[in-house]
Formats: C-alpha cells, sequence, structure tokens
C-alpha cells in the first residue's frame, strides 16, 4: 500500500496482506521494534480524488485523519460497506501505530457521533487516578512513571462505539477486522514520518532516561529516518489479543495482567484493580448557538466547553466587517480565547469531584458580559499556564449521512515516554495535569479523571451535521478551532483552504517559553505591526509550523456533498469513497 501523505517524503511503500499467524511467528524471535532500510516495493494505485490536490470531494462518504494510511484504512472500511464509526476505529487503530507519538492504545479518546438527522451523542474515553496517590509532593513528574498514573481509556472507546455501531447503526464489520490493518502496520512496518522523525529529535536529549522506549523506538540505537520501515512486533501482538479476545482484554484479561505487572514494576501506581475501572462514557453534549446554527461539544473534564465560549463570544461580533487575516480578525479571536480561558482555569475539572458550572458559562449573559470587555484598541494583560500536549483528529462520515468527529491522544508527545513491559504500549501522561495545590479544582484524588484538552465537534446546521473538526494541540485546540470554524462557516473557505491560513498560539510552546502571542509569520508584517500597537507581546513562528496543531474537517453540504482535507502541516490527507 501507498504511503498517501500530502507528499511522499520517503518514496516507499509497504507491503501488506500477511496472516496472523504468519507475522506472529516471524515477529517472535524479535523483542522490540525493527528498523529496516526504505525498500522499493509495489506500490498500491491511490484512490482517485477530484479537486485540487489535499481537498478531497465525494457524495458516498469520506475519512480524514493526519496519516495517509490511516485515511486509507478507514476509507477501506467505507468501501467494504462499513460505517462511520467502524471507519474510525479502524482510522485510530492505524495511527496508534503509525503515529506513536501522538497517540496509542496507552492513550485516551473522545468521539462526538451524529446520524443524518442530527441525533448527536458524546463518548468520553478518560482514564481516572489510581485509586491509590498519596506517594504524591511537590510536583508530579511530567515523564516517566509517575507520570503514567491515570488508566488509558483509548480501547474503551473503541469497544463501546463498536458495540453502538453494531446495536443502532446495523454495523457489519467484525471487530477483529477493524484492528487488522492496525496489526499489519505494526508486525510489517510502515515508512517512518518526518513528524515522528521531528518530535523524537526535539526529545533526543531525554529519550535515554524513558523506560523502554529505546528498545521500542530506537531498536538500533538510534532514531529512525524518514522512509525507513519501522516495525513494532510486540505492539503487533498485543493488538492481535485485543482483536481476538475483545476490547476489555486491555482491561480484565491475561493482557491487563501484563499490563498492571509492567506498569507497577517501573514504578507506577496504576494496578490491575484501576485498569479493570476504567470504562468510556456517553455523554449529552453541550451546545451553543453560532451564526445560523449549532456547535456540539464535550462536556467536562474537557475543555469543550471552552472552545464553545470562545465561539459564542465571537457570535456577538459582525465578522462580515473585519477582513479574514486582519489584525482585528487575530486581535478579536486572541481576546475571546484570553476570557473563556481565565473561566476554563477556575472552573473546568472532574464533575464528579467538583461543580463545573457549564450552564452559566454558556450562557446568554455570561457570553454577552465577555463579548462587551474587549476592547478592539487595546490587548488584555494575559497571565497563564501553559498545557502541552499532542493529539490526532479523525473524522469520518458514510453514505447514509452518519459521521464522527473524533480524537485521540497520549498527552504529551511520547506520553509519558514508559512502554509498558512486553506489550509495546506506550502510556499516556496526562495524569501529570493533575494539581497538588488543595484549592485546585483540578487537584489530585484517587479515582478522579483530569482536566483535559480534547475536543473534537460537530456544528449543526438546520438541524443536520453540516461541519466535522477537530485538532491536535493541546492549549492551542480551542485557538486553533475557533480560526478554522470562522473561517468556513463566517468566510466560506473550503477546508483546505480554511486549514492552510494562518494560525496562532496564545501562550507557551514546547520551544518557546515566552507567554507570548505566537503568529506564523505568513500572517504578515503589517498584521504583526498593528497587534504590537495593540499591546499584544508577539513571537512569530515559521509558516505551517508542526507547532500550529494539526486540524481536519469535513463539510457536508445540504445535498449530502463531501468536502474534506487535513491540515497541510501533518503527514495526512482526507479521502473520499
Amino acid at each position: 500500500m501507498e504511503y498517501l501523505g500530502e507528499a511522499d517524503p520517503c518514496g516507499t511503500g509497504t507491503g501488506i496482506g500477511t496472516t496472523r499467524r504468519a507475522f506472529l511467528a516471524g515477529s517472535a524471535a524479535l523483542a522490540g521494534s525493527t528498523v529496516l532500510p526504505a525498500v522499493g516495493q509495489e506500490l498500491a494505485q491511490e484512490p482517485a480524488q477530484s479537486g485540487r490536490a489535499g481537498l478531497a470531494h465525494s457524495s458516498a462518504g469520506m475519512v480524514t485523519s493526519p496519516h495517509g494510511l490511516a485515511s486509507q484504512a478507514g476509507l477501506e472500511v467505507l468501501k467494504a460497506g462499513g460505517n462511520a464509526i467502524e471507519a474510525a476505529i479502524a482510522i485510530g487503530a492505524v495511527l496508534s501505530v503509525t503515529y506513536p507519538h501522538f497517540t496509542g492504545l496507552g492513550g485516551a479518546a473522545f468521539l462526538v457521533v451524529s446520524d443524518r438527522g442530527g441525533n448527536v451523542r458524546t463518548s468520553s474515553g478518560i482514564g481516572q487516578a489510581a485509586a491509590e496517590t498519596s506517594g504524591y509532593a511537590g510536583t508530579i513528574p511530567l515523564r516517566g512513571p509517575a507520570a503514567a498514573l491515570t488508566a488509558a481509556a483509548t480501547v474503551a472507546i473503541w469497544d463501546r462505539a463498536f458495540g453502538f455501531s453494531r446495536d443502532q447503526w446495523g454495523g457489519t464489520q467484525s471487530w477483529s477486522a477493524l484492528l487488522a490493518r492496525a496489526t499489519e502496520y505494526a508486525a510489517n512496518g510502515f515508512p517512518v514520518t518526518p513528524s515522528q522523525c521531528f518530535w523524537q529529535e526535539l526529545r533526543s536529549a531525554d529519550l535515554a532516561g524513558w523506560d523502554g522506549f529505546g528498545r521500542v523506538f530506537m531498536p538500533d540505537g538510534r532514531m529512525p529516518r524518514p522512509g525507513e520501515m519501522f516495525r513494532q512486533p510486540e505492539l503487533a501482538r498485543t493488538l492481535d489479543r485485543v482483536a481476538t479476545q475483545g476490547g476489555r482484554e486491555f482491561y480484565e484479561g491475561d493482557l491487563a495482567g501484563r499490563l498492571a505487572a509492567g506498569l507497577a514494576k517501573a514504578g507506577s501506581p496504576l494496578r490491575g484493580r484501576d485498569l479493570a475501572r476504567c470504562q468510556a462514557r456517553e455523554e449529552v453534549p453541550l451546545r451553543v448557538a453560532y451564526r445560523d446554527g449549532e456547535l456540539l461539544g464535550l462536556r467536562p473534564p474537557t475543555q469543550g466547553v471552552t472552545t464553545l465560549e470562545i465561539m459564542g463570544i465571537l457570535n456577538r461580533f459582525d465578522l462580515s466587517g473585519i477582513p479574514e487575516g486582519s489584525a482585528d480578525y487575530y486581535h478579536l479571536l486572541v481576546e475571546a480565547v484570553k476570557l473563556a480561558f481565565l473561566d476554563r482555569n477556575r472552573y473546568v475539572a472532574d464533575p464528579d469531584f467538583v461543580d463545573v458550572p457549564v450552564d452559566r458559562l454558556l450562557s446568554q449573559s455570561n457570553l454577552d458580559a465577555h463579548a462587551r470587555r474587549i476592547r478592539m484598541d487595546r490587548a488584555m494583560a494575559w497571565p497563564h499556564v501553559f498545557r502541552p500536549g499532542d493529539t490526532v483528529y479523525i473524522g469520518a462520515a458514510d453514505r447514509e449521512g452518519r459521521c464522527v468527529s473524533m480524537l485521540q491522544t497520549v498527552y504529551f508527545d511520547w506520553g509519558s515516554g514508559l512502554v509498558v513491559g512486553d506489550t509495546g504500549v506506550l502510556w499516556h501522561n496526562r495524569g501529570a495535569s493533575f494539581s497538588l495545590d488543595p484549592a485546585s479544582p483540578n487537584v489530585l484524588q484517587g479515582g478522579k479523571r483530569p482536566f483535559h484538552t480534547l475536543n473534537p465537534g460537530i456544528y449543526l446546521k438546520q438541524g443536520k451535521p453540516h461541519l466535522l473538526y477537530g485538532t491536535q494541540g493541546a492549549d492551542g485546540q480551542p485557538q486553533t478551532l475557533a480560526a478554522v470554524l470562522t473561517r468556513m462557516i463566517d468566510y466560506g473557505m473550503d477546508p483546505l483552504t480554511a486549514l492552510r491560513r494562518p494560525r496562532f498560539l496564545l501562550g507557551k510552546t514546547f520551544s518557546d517559553s515566552r507567554d507570548s502571542l505566537k503568529l506564523e509569520q505568513d500572517a504578515g508584517l503589517p498584521v504583526f505591526s498593528e497587534l504590537a500597537a495593540r499591546g499584544h507581546q508577539l513571537s512569530p513562528f515559521p509558516a505551517q509550523s508542526q507547532l500550529a496543531g494539526h486540524p481536519g474537517a469535513i463539510r457536508i453540504d445540504a445535498g449530502g456533498q463531501l468536502t474534506g482535507a487535513h491540515d497541510p502541516r501533518s503527514d495526512g490527507r482526507a479521502l473520499g469513497v
């Protein structure tokens, strides 16, 4: 199968199609992972796409993700008669192999689903903290076993979504079939992407201290280069176990026992009982009006309410009189972000433990009051705590008009850095976002779910799905979504154009500790000068930067025509049936 990135930087492909018995036998003697030289194998034909490169069109189904092989896996499911949920599961599984720096079985996941009639439901896959957390004092480590203090719910989300697909949407694909491509890529290898290399190089000074990381991700004692074939036989065997035994095997079966033993041996507080308690939750979505439609998102402890609050504030302004990409445009969005983030930092945490006033935050009076605080001639002061993190966005729509908007993550790039035992599973570090300050709503408590930045969404127009959207980027997620959504809704841009335009990021980043407003350089010098004159502390970063997030979007027109794209900054694309 061909590597299907925006532009294939490697010029390589992967041969797939081995049997389960063959790959298990072939990988039995291999420990960890293997890097092979890039080879010229026979390539499958890339699916035909209408429109300019990167913009997909279809009336029979569409998928989008940050990796071409993952998008291809989802497309195969749709072509086989599968529905949008089944396609999203297949995509998520492949990304857990081919985008290991951003997602994996040891992470978290969230999805918003809708049928053609706009009946929307959400599912949150947030692993709760270990039951025993008394050993933490001072600060919670950002990496290592002590950062692996919450259960991993990605597989739980797939499992629950699969059950819903089967029971409510008449799903026809088998569970094992949906994990087959991921298992094959883990066993046989895939071409390493520039993104994986970028984030591994960024952390090169730290990798040696991460338990099991070097054995799996640097099997020859070095980082794999773009285009080299990278194998993960331990992860392949883990995926095969989940495929044959079901999703709960990850939490209650023999695999769960191996995971629990590996976590405990490394020094994580997680135990088998913590894994067994991990479940995905189905919830009623939050809603806010925007223009002639309605935005829907996830409930706390995610920052879904924050994205909706930003958009609710912007709905009080007439953007038709503000040129897109102007200083006024960026200023308005940034000021709305500041106001919503102040509310987020004060209130958003696990509602099982604290009161989160979502109704008040999204009320007309609160949104009106925030809008009145924005001055177009002056920037608000901005003291803020940065929350890093990386994620993958998955969008899928099928021929019946049903759709999925989904995000998966291991929190930081490479999560905790801990590869658990001999499972090949990289564990996330979302628990590092807990506070040890007793006054914080996000204070660490046994069994509590941590604050989460992930918030995929759906925009309904005339009561029916019109836009599917989501992005990577932690604190940047609501900011990126504000830019992408206003460009598509207010300025009528197609998904690819909206995704290509310059973006901003307020606050610290992985590479810049200044608490400033980052803006991609192609916004233009006049915009930088005007924003600086209004009091914004600016830090330019390169156009099409890896730090600007990797959003994806699918637009569904009234007649059922689908148009989609994934961020050109990523290794992915949208594909139409």
